[in-house]
């Protein structure tokens, strides 16, 4: 009983889901890169769909969304929506701080 055991866990652990492999991979890139390519170009307009990690994007994405979904693994694409909230929060703090005259900037000296 144990060794159909061991036979059926090696079996197992022999398949390869296709998405970790290359072309699997390259699929899942590429999809991830048309979605945010999209999110670049719809910025102006008023987002109504929600995605992971509070990601928000127009309905003109959707048809995006919906293959990137497809074509990556849940837990991908919450990482990826995560690095994508990051980036864009950190440049619209950057923006925000050069609007304001913000850059580089001094600290205190103490006065002996």
């Amino acid at each position: 009983m144990a060794s159909a055991n061991s036979t059926q866990q090696s079996s197992n652990s022999s398949a390869v889901s296709r998405d970790v492999l290359a072309d699997g991979r390259a699929a899942c890139y590429k999809a991830r890169d048309n979605f945010y390519a999209c999110l670049e170009r719809t910025t102006g307009t008023t987002p109504t769909e929600v995605a992971s990690v509070g990601l928000l994007y127009s309905a003109e994405c959707k048809p995006a969304r919906e293959l990137y979904m497809k074509a990556c693994r849940p837990t991908w694409v919450k990482h990826f929506d995560r690095q994508y909230a990051a980036r864009r929060r950190v440049k619209r703090l950057l923006d925000k701080d050069s609007s304001q005259g913000g850059g580089a900037f001094t600290l205190p000296q103490r006065i002996s």
